[in-house]
Order: C-alpha cells, then structure tokens, then sequence
C-alpha cells in the first residue's frame, strides 16, 4: 500500500511493510498455516524513542514475525495536541525500524477486535502494564481476554522505559514557557496519583444538580452581505444543531466524576425537548423533571454563526422570562425539601432565568451538606443574578466579570473583592475564573494561588465556565489543595473549549488520561 505523508505530500513506498487490517489478517493467516509464530504490539507510539525500541527487540524473540498495530489519531486519549504526530507519520516510522516486520493502523478504540481479526501467538506489552492497577484505561484485561480467546498468550518485556508524553511535554511542548514552568513545578509537587485520587474519591459522593435546563442550537450561515433596500445583514443558512446545555452539560460534566448523580430542572410542557435531553443526557444521570405551567418552553438559545470562519453572528433567546408561578416555586421547593438530605453535595448553577426564587434558595443555604453555587450573568437575566442572592456557600465558582458585577466595581483588586465576598458569604472556597489568564483560587487557609490556563486550542467559549465549576466543585468538597482544585478545573475548561458548544462532555477515562499526559 502507498502511504502519503500529509505534511510533506511526498509519497513513499511502504508496501512491504504498512497493510490494512484486513489485508495483513490475511497475510498472518497464510504465515501462521507455516508455522510461523506471530508476535503482537499495540500502541500509540506518538514519539519513537529508544525505550520503544528496546521494546520491540524484546518483543521479537518471542516469535518468527512482528506486527505493531497503531491507535489512529482520533482514539488517542491524551488531551489536545496529542498525537503529536499523526498516525501516519507513526506507522512509517515504527516501519522504518528492521526488527519489525509489519504495520497497521488500527480500526477501533481498544486493540480488542485486532487481536481478534489478527490472532497472534503472543501479545506483548510493557512491564508497566503487568499491574492492573496501573492501568485506568481498563483495556489489558479485555486485551488479555482476547488473546486467549483466540489460542495466543499476554506477555511482558523488561527493559529501559521512556514516556513518550514525558518527552513531548519536555522537548516539544506545545504550552507558553511560562505555562510549560508552572506545570513542572506543579507535578514537582504534587504526582499524577495525588491528583487524580480527589477524582477516584468522588466516585462515591452523591451529588445533586440543580438549575435550569438551557438547550443550544447553532445556526451555521453563509453571510451574504447587506440587504438591497435596509441595513442589514443577510446570510443563508447551512445547517443547525442542538445540545443539550445548561444543567444537562453541568450533570453530564460531574457523572464523569460521580456515580451517583441527580439533577432537578424545569422543561417547558410546550416545545419541551425532553427527547434530546433524554438521548444526551449520561445514564449514570438520574433526572427530575418538573414542568412549566401554560405555553412556557424550555429555554433554547439560538445562536446564529457564520461557517467560515466559526463566527457568532447575533442570539435568540425563546424563554418566559418572568418568575415562577407560585404553584411552580411551590412544587420546586417541596421537591428540593425531599431530595437535598439524600445528597452529600448539592451544586447549583444559576442562569438567573426564574427558576429559583428567595424560598428555594434560603432552603438549598440552610439545608444542602454542601453548597457549591455558580450565579451566571447573561443577557437574560440583565445583571440582577449575583452570588449575594446566596446567603452563603461553601463553594464558590464565577468568572471575575460575574463578580465584579456583585462588588459594582471594574477597578478595585480582584483579590479585595474575593476577600470581601468570602466574609460576607462564609464561604472559605472561591474559584474566579479569568478566561485565556486561568483562575484565581482562593481558600481560608492557603490565600490565594493563580492557575494558568491550560487551553491550547479555542474553538468554542460557550460552557468553559460550567465544565471548571463541575469538575471543581467535587474537588473543593473535599478540601482539596486550591491548586489542585484550580488545575482539575481547568483541565476541564481546556476540554470544553476545544469543542463547539456541549456537542461533547468529559469522559471519565480520557480526562484522567489528559491530566496524567499533562503531568509526566
């Protein structure tokens, strides 16, 4: 097979050696029928290096033949950025080197169906691998499985071991240096084990949701330009899609951290979504829908965006605005006074659009075991929806606009008004967010500590904030070092913004993977 080199369009001829799957299962089936014994890795391989190697020579004295498989580009779990080479440029080099016989770039997320499709004799990992517990991806087990299953045995070499992250974030990082010294100095302090613990403890915190359920719809034009006869703006439209946002993302954000997850939002009896919301909505995700009285919808929020380049044009809101009947803040209420007891942590994101009036909010300060709020400023809500109509919190999650709006300040040090704020609330955790500048943590005991932001690719700004205060939320509630907290939650942001709108949430295992890519 001819393989093209995408960043050099130069054509080299690999037939030899790279084969499609299905071509190379062939192949090993004609080989095996001789009595050749094939020998299996499988891989990402993002930077070639002597540990990698050493690895394959090892690999090759346990058979006559050796076939590496690659993961292809889009399965790569390691964050943004990564690969670092495309899978491409990683079959050829893996080609390149003469103890390897052959190549492929794998079909599928996991080396499962492979080691099907090819049967080896042996499948070969690393000795990292030989401890289960090492691995989060959950994938040796099923990997062995599969081997088994077909007559073939999971093996391990022993030898000099490299990290490809460890040497891409050290020689080819793709961070600011200034970003690049924080991260070292932050993994100097604290281990990818330490941190990812406050993940694996929140598995068991049962956490409610609450806050309105908002959907986003995209609207991709093609501008066309002014209109002939008034000053306007013409466009043509392309295509739309909905996600399912506000306190849907929020919940599908923490059941990637959670297991025990509920959320309680209203949907509107007309025009209510509830299949969308329903289809998107995590099953680990427990929801409680209350429904709006009359011809209320649910809220969309319609945003009108020109192809190329991603560019929003203008917003629509379709909503009743006003505040809940009082049979709705009523039933509410009733609602919130059953379900907070269940729950160890109750986390509230509030889009200011009437959902929760002063009752229900008194009752989430007085009663929640845990209260983590985050008060969003919109044009909706016209700036009457700060962090004060909370009369307190133990959590604390805005963006430093937001809270400047709650101070009536754009001038005063951002640090006085946390400061102030956290007095005036009893709240000892604080997280403002500053967009491309990270965010300022701040606790009772440790003060303040800045987190950089940790973003290499923006696509989207829409839900950042939510994925930090979901992620973070979970941390704080467990007294988690405040740049612990802050560096998790903005692990999450970088996430987030690299997709358009909520068309994707975190995933529980790729997100770990992200954080300990970042820190090896």
């Amino acid at each position: 097979m001819n393989t093209i080199d995408n960043q050099t369009n130069q054509t080299l001829d690999l037939s030899e050696k790279i084969y499609e799957l299905n071509e190379l299962s062939n192949l090993i089936q004609s080989l095996k029928s001789r009595d050749q014994k094939i020998v299996h890795c499988h891989g990402v391989f993002d930077l070639l290096h002597i540990g990698h190697i050493r690895h394959f020579e090892e690999a090759r004295k346990f058979g006559d033949i050796l076939v590496v498989t690659i993961t292809q580009d889009q399965f790569v779990n390691k964050g943004p950025s990564r690969p670092a080479f495309t899978e491409t440029l990683r079959a050829e080099a893996i080609a390149a080197l003469q103890m390897v016989d052959y190549v492929a770039i794998n079909n599928w997320p996991t080396a499962v169906k492979t080691i099907e499709l090819l049967t080896p004799d042996y499948y070969v990992k690393g000795l990292e691998y030989n401890q289960t517990s090492n691995d989060r991806t959950g994938g040796i087990g099923p990997e062995e499985e599969a081997v088994q299953s077909v007559g073939g045995q999971l093996v391990f070499t022993d030898d000099i071991t490299f990290s490809s992250s460890s040497l891409i974030n050290q020689h080819l990082s793709a961070f600011p240096k200034d970003v690049s010294e924080w991260i070292s100095g932050f993994a100097s302090r604290h281990s990818s084990s330490e941190v990812l613990k406050y993940l694996d403890s929140a598995r068991g915190i049962k956490v409610l949701v609450v806050g309105e359920t908002i959907i986003d719809e995209y609207v991709y034009c093609d501008s066309l330009g002014k209109a002939g006869k008034e000053p306007v703006l013409v466009a043509r439209e392309i295509s739309s899609e909905r996600f399912a946002g506000g306190i849907v993302a929020v919940s599908n954000h923490i059941s990637a951290v959670a297991d025990s997850v509920s959320m309680l939002t209203f949907l509107g009896r007309t025009n209510s979504y509830e299949g969308i919301i329903r289809d998107n909505l995590n099953p680990r995700v427990h929801p409680e829908f209350l429904y709006k009285e009359g011809d209320s919808p649910t809220i969309v929020k319609r945003r009108f965006v020109e192809n190329h380049p991603f560019q929003k044009l203008f917003e629509v809101y379709v909503m009743d605005d006003g505040e809940n009947k009082a049979s709705e803040s009523q039933e509410v209420f009733d609602k919130l006074e059953s379900l907070i007891p269940n729950y160890d942590v109750v986390v509230v994101t509030d889009y200011g659009h009437g959902m929760l009036g002063p009752r229900e909010v008194e009752l989430l300060c007085a009663e929640s075991k845990f209260l983590a709020i985050n008060t969003q400023v919109n044009a909706g809500n016209l700036g009457f929806n700060t962090v004060s109509k909370y009369r307190t919190a133990d959590f604390i999650c805005v963006s430093e606009k937001e809270i400047r709006l709650e101070a009536r300040s754009r001038r005063k040090d951002l640090k006085d008004i946390v400061l102030d704020v956290s007095n005036q609330m009893g709240c000892d955790q604080i997280i403002i967010t500053q967009g491309p500048q990270g965010c300022l943590c701040y606790t009772s005991q440790e003060g303040f500590t800045r987190v950089p932001a940790l973003a290499l690719e923006v696509v989207d700004r829409i839900g950042a904030g939510d994925a930090v205060f979901s992620v973070a939320a979970l941390c704080a509630a467990q007294k988690a070092p405040a740049e612990i907290t802050g560096f998790i939650g903005n692990v999450a942001g970088a996430e987030a913004v690299a997709t358009v709108g909520n068309r994707d949430t975190l995933e529980r295992i790729p997100f770990q993977r992200h954080i300990e890519t970042i820190l090896k």
